[in-house]
């Protein structure tokens, strides 16, 4: 089996894949971030998932590389990582009585083969109307101060939410495994067959 390099350096991410039971390694990729003018959320996180996986093409020219960017949209903006409590308490009061969508782009590169596969995974979160109290007490609580929308579902997160839609609840930690797996398949790597060789 070819070497799996994921673009990320984030735990989470290496958590879910993890959960593949594939060997793989993480590399960090060094790529602007910046929106273009005029471009959508999906455009942005499908470009960036790719130019993350590409840009480690050259060092890894043998392996297929995982990139993923994930924006989370409120309102029809773009919403980031809060970075303060003020902020997240902020999102979290904008998210209130809402539902907000994140767009996970998902890419799997070759540079040996010259081919990138790429799509975008939509998720849907429902919030509850929350008190003041209760947004000040789980920023308390969980500092989600690094992730967009300021909350962890994994974590104490889901106390906020009303329901959640998707066909992957994984997409929401920011890797879409079964999305993945079609990818990982489409190029000859079964993860219940690789892992057994």
């Amino acid at each position: 089996m070819p070497q799996l390099i994921l673009a990320s350096t984030s735990l989470f991410r290496q958590a879910l894949l993890n959960k593949l039971g594939l060997p793989f390694i993480t590399a960090a990729p060094e790529v602007d971030e910046t929106p273009y003018a005029g471009e959508t959320a999906v455009q942005l996180v499908e470009r960036l998932a790719c130019a993350k996986a590409q840009a480690l093409g050259e060092r890894y020219p043998n392996s297929w590389i995982i990139g993923s960017d994930q924006v989370c949209l409120l309102d029809g903006k773009i919403t980031g990582k809060p970075h303060t409590e003020e902020n997240a308490r902020a999102q979290l009061r904008a998210a209130s009585g809402k539902t907000i969508t994140f767009y996970t782009g998902l890419a799997l590169y070759s540079a040996a083969q010259n081919r990138t596969l790429s799509l975008v995974e939509p998720f849907h979160v429902g919030f509850r109307l929350l008190s003041e109290a209760e947004i000040s007490a789980y920023v308390a609580l969980e500092q989600p101060l690094q992730c967009a929308g300021s909350f962890k579902s994994e974590g104490l997160g889901i106390t906020l939410f009303e329901r959640l839609e998707g066909r992957d609840p994984n997409t929401l930690v920011g890797l879409p495994l079964i999305a993945l797996c079609d990818l990982l398949r489409e190029v000859g790597i079964n993860p219940l067959t690789a892992a057994q060789s």
